[in-house]
């Protein structure tokens, strides 16, 4: 593939805000023409070469920051969103929504929240007999999408969090194991840890001052959820201030996002940056290895390697999903180009979907997107016991997966042949932003491509793309 200019406007123009310079003192330190800085910033003109190394000699700065961020993300989301029927079967050419991600990305966002609103008004209405009444009929994101959102468009890296967990996780001069460390910590606040034969994960008793843990439950999941009841006990003045940045339209979606953060505390003391990155890059990133050697499960290990995103000591970009029986994503990440639907479920041709055919083993596969980007990408199931006879089994599978180009960097890479054009699948995102004219798993047609019915053919499907 030929080597993409790099714009980066927007990111270009906040660093110079956060050093409280301006154009043409930082124009200077870059070693550039004010004229010229100018039009890199509104995106006329792709970053240099002379500007990029001057951003590392002058401040230090991280220059792969420049090729990430949220113009990806938002011009996936917004081509989604474009797809919907309401627009018609016309979508603004694909250059126009990465100038607007580029460019504008408050009015990006604006866009994206104003149809979030109407998803939800329309499904309110398609249901009237249950929300004609209800005081809190809003036209507003629902809580849960608007903290998904929250953390997608936070690279799902949040460094005062991720560094505060790996400072507990590593105290000074002992060697004592993470649950250990916890219970201690817990002990000098008066509480004990109690086993408790329930189907309750966890439940804090604060009368007594007793936090139970289900005796049913993996001892994986043990482990994290006293991690998560410490993260809410100990680290309150540090996730209210994260939650107070976040700035969220209700209480409802400030509550799910405090758990959100518990939870990001707790995996990240569970498996410490630093110690897990190294692990990682040690292991070629196994994750059977990772998880025995860290106490967590794979689907942890798999969510903590997607959140390595930390500026100056980045992992490998992965991208992590998980999906339900029904296809539906109940769990996305990626630090990829690879963006996932917002909504409704993810390519049937992509390995994530075959994974309950195959309960605990991992199955690889060789991808590639319409944009012409090759991944590799690990699937499995992760089915979770209800601890007891009769209780429901929740059955998921995760995917996870980078850019071939780090293959060497993965196990699961070895003996596959990744320089075969044709060992490579294709998948798209959704079947109404995919550019595919020959996808025998299409569901409905593609938003821009012209349509031809001809009622004396029919070949895989009832139309042919244009």
């Amino acid at each position: 593939m030929p080597t993409q200019k790099l714009y980066a406007g927007a990111k270009l123009r906040e660093t110079r805000q956060r050093l409280g310079l301006t154009q043409k003192d930082f124009a200077a330190k870059l070693g550039v023409s004010l004229p010229y800085l100018n039009q890199m910033e509104n995106n006329n003109r792709p970053v240099s070469t002379t500007v990029v190394l001057a951003l590392a000699q002058e401040f230090g700065f991280d220059v792969t920051e420049l090729s990430t961020g949220d113009a990806e993300r938002m011009v996936s989301d917004m081509r989604e969103a474009l797809a919907d029927p309401i627009f018609g079967d016309t979508s603004p050419p694909l250059a126009d929504l990465r100038l607007t991600a580029s460019n504008a990305p408050a009015l990006a966002r604006a866009f994206l929240e104003l149809h979030s609103a109407y998803r939800q008004t329309h499904e309110r209405l398609a249901s009237l007999d249950e929300a004609l009444g209800r005081e809190d009929s809003r036209t507003q994101s629902s809580p849960w999408d608007e903290v998904r959102d929250f953390f997608h468009y936070c690279d799902n890296y949040l460094d005062a969090v991720d560094r505060a967990a790996e400072r507990f996780a590593t105290p000074t001069g002992t060697q004592r194991t993470i649950r250990d460390i916890a219970i201690d910590r817990l002990s000098a606040l008066g509480i004990t840890v109690a086993d408790a034969d329930t189907d309750q994960l966890r439940v804090f008793d604060r009368s007594n001052g007793t936090l139970y843990v289900s005796s049913r439950a993996a001892p994986e999941t043990r482990i994290f959820q006293i991690l998560l009841q410490l993260a809410l006990l100990t680290q309150d003045k540090l996730l209210e201030a994260t939650l107070n940045f976040a700035n969220f339209q209700s209480d409802a979606a400030r509550a799910i996002a405090k758990i959100g953060l518990a939870n990001y505390f707790a995996g990240a003391a569970l498996m410490p940056y630093t110690r897990f990155l190294d692990a990682a890059r040690t292991t070629r990133h196994d994750l059977e290895v990772l998880s025995n050697r860290f106490g967590a499960s794979i689907e942890q290990v798999a969510h903590r390697l997607s959140t390595l995103q930390r500026p100056g000591a980045k992992g490998v970009p992965f991208f992590f999903v998980r999906v339900d029986q029904a296809g539906t994503i109940t769990k996305r990440h990626s630090a990829t180009r690879l963006q996932f639907a917002r909504f409704g479920g993810a390519c049937p041709l992509w390995n994530v979907h075959r994974a309950f055919e195959t309960p605990g083993r991992f199955l690889r596969q060789l991808a590639e997107t319409p944009d012409g980007v090759r991944y590799i990408s690990l699937a499995r199931d992760v089915s979770k016991s209800g601890g007891s006879y009769g209780a429901p089994v929740r059955r998921f599978a995760i995917a996870l997966g980078c850019d071939v180009k780090h293959a060497e960097a993965l196990v699961y890479a070895d003996d596959m042949d990744l320089t075969n054009a044709r060992a490579y699948e294709p998948i798209g995102i959704s079947c109404r932003i995919c550019e595919r004219t020959d996808c025998h798993q299409r569901s409905v047609p593609p938003l821009e491509r012209r349509l031809s019915i001809t009622p004396d053919e029919r070949g895989v499907l009832p139309y042919r793309v244009g």
